[in-house]
């Protein structure tokens, strides 16, 4: 049996890296990595536009990319982060990677990043029977994760990343003497609000992540042993050799003074204070004493996301990590939860039926039960357009399990649950693509026939069947005997219309008795 190729490529704000692997029920097998230094968050006044010359360097890195992907015959997965997703040009960048390359790149969320990063620690490091903090430090951003026994309890992203330190504070060809404590206080400033509430997880094991991470684990052992490890993966150094080298970093007086200090990749030399007192600065707010570096990060998490959405016989469901994280909003902020749920199972049966006689996208039935389940969100601000709440709440919440597009097209399922119907006049409509447009109708028109069968709030329709019948279809209502669908019958015929129109078929509704 052959297995597919999976080239897993992470457009970072320092460097992009790819990682080929196959895909096999006992795990991936990497046939190579790549990696380009870009600093394509360079030059771009704190990352708010990317500049010419860096999008032409992403888009040359790109190229090449695509070509050791194209001769190990591999399918292209690519996320971008902390640069792309701030910046204010960055659909340009986007769209000159798709026409230029043929790589189109997703742009996933701080949130969601720390997530896949927690994915690819975990088919690195044993962290299923501890709880585990984890720490990956970017060119543009910091992502911080507790998970305690494999599930995460806390995740969450700083703009805080060695390029974006670096310009900010450490531009100049020498350190200031006061950079080094203004830079600290900065940081101080924006991880404070959390420290408390990490610290009290009592994590049995600090994880760090990425390349500035591997850099300062390097030169914090050869600094005590005098030599490198044969495997990277699991050293471990102490919060006390970290602060040693980063008062050395502190006082080299330049970028080319600092490769005197062993284990230091020149690449880096410009940036690698900045990281060092992001992670000096955690380790003292977070109580950490000994860190774990793991050399699986962002990219391996890509390419087990990857396989879960193709083949999640090998790797588990990625349904129950997004419904789980909607489940988590939904209680947060809805009054009626037995009301969400099984409208959201109603919900996914209408899909169900539907797909036995037209195959739909698996994928979009996650998209269904998760807008289902936080349609009533915008209840917590008020009843009036609670629709419209609805959507923001969503669209601005810390879900996984979701990249940008999906997280729109469920906010934007949940926003048309009521009231207007999809227009083309309604501006987050319009921007989405043909296809999805077509999706966002399609679940919505399911979503709101769903509510009005539960129109009573009180479960009585239990089951519902559709058929064909001629040019028609028909939906069937059952509930116990002697039970009154007549209000839910009402409802469900109120709300029809859309989803007649997207299938194109009239539809009957019909209710009748459970046997």
């Amino acid at each position: 049996m052959s297995y597919p190729t999976i080239a897993a490529l992470d457009v970072g704000t320092n460097s992009f890296h790819l990682v080929i692997a196959r895909d096999t029920p006992n795990g991936f097998q990497v046939l190579t990595r790549e990696k380009r230094n870009v600093r394509l968050g360079e030059g771009g006044g704190d990352m708010k536009m990317l500049s010419k010359d860096a999008m032409n360097r992403g888009i040359d890195a790109l190229h090449h990319m695509k070509k050791v992907a194209d001769a190990h015959k591999a399918s292209i997965v690519a996320v971008a982060t902390s640069a792309v997703r701030e910046a204010t040009n960055s659909a340009e960048f986007v769209a000159r990677a798709l026409t230029e390359t043929g790589i189109h790149i997703e742009v996933i969320s701080g949130v969601e990043e720390a997530r896949l990063i927690h994915a690819g620690v975990q088919q690195s490091l044993p962290l299923s029977d501890s709880t585990a903090l984890l720490i990956d430090i970017g060119g543009g951003s910091t992502e911080v994760t507790v998970a305690d026994h494999g599930i995460e309890t806390f995740v969450r992203s700083f703009k805080l990343g060695a390029v974006r330190l670096t310009n900010r504070f450490f531009s100049g060809t020498a350190v200031h003497p006061a950079a080094p404590l203004a830079c600290q206080a900065f940081i101080q400033s924006l991880i404070e609000p959390v420290a408390r509430d990490i610290r009290e997880a009592q994590h049995d094991i600090a994880v760090i992540t990425s390349g500035t991470a591997e850099t300062l684990a390097k030169m914090c052992w050869v600094a005590e042993r005098g030599e490198l490890p044969r495997i990277m993966n699991g050293a471990t150094f102490s919060a006390t050799e970290l602060h040693r080298i980063t008062g050395q970093l502190i006082s080299a007086p330049n970028p080319q003074s600092r490769l005197n200090i062993v284990g230091l990749d020149s690449n880096r030399a410009d940036i690698i204070v900045a990281g060092a007192i992001i992670l000096n600065t955690m380790a003292q707010s977070f109580g950490i004493t000994t860190f774990t570096f793991c050399d699986y990060a962002l990219r391996e998490g890509v390419l087990l996301e990857a396989s879960r959405r193709a083949h999640p016989q090998f790797h588990g469901d990625l349904r129950d990590i997004a419904i789980e994280s909607a489940m988590r909003l939904a209680k947060r902020c809805s009054p009626d939860m037995t009301h969400n749920i099984h409208v959201a199972q109603l919900a996914t049966k209408i899909f169900d039926e539907l797909d036995e006689m037209q195959p739909l996208e698996a994928r979009h039935r996650v998209f269904l039960e998760a807008a289902a389940l936080m349609a009533n969100c915008g209840l917590v601000i008020s009843h009036s357009k609670h629709h419209l709440h609805s959507y923001y709440i969503i669209r601005n919440a810390d879900l996984i399990g979701f990249n940008e597009r999906e997280l729109e097209i469920v906010a934007q399922v949940a926003r048309y649950h009521r009231k207007s119907e999809p227009k083309i006049s309604h501006e987050q409509f319009a921007a989405l693509s043909s296809d999805d447009r077509e999706t966002v109708s399609l679940l919505a028109g399911i979503l709101r026939v769903a509510i009005g069968l539960d129109r009573t709030h009180d479960g009585r329709c239990t089951d519902i069947k559709m058929k064909k019948k001629g040019e028609s279809l028909r939906l069937h209502l059952y509930g116990d005997n002697d039970i009154d669908l007549s209000l839910n019958t009402y409802a469900t015929q109120e709300r029809i219309d859309l989803l007649e129109r997207v299938l194109n078929y009239p539809i009957e509704i019909r209710h009748n008795i459970a046997t």
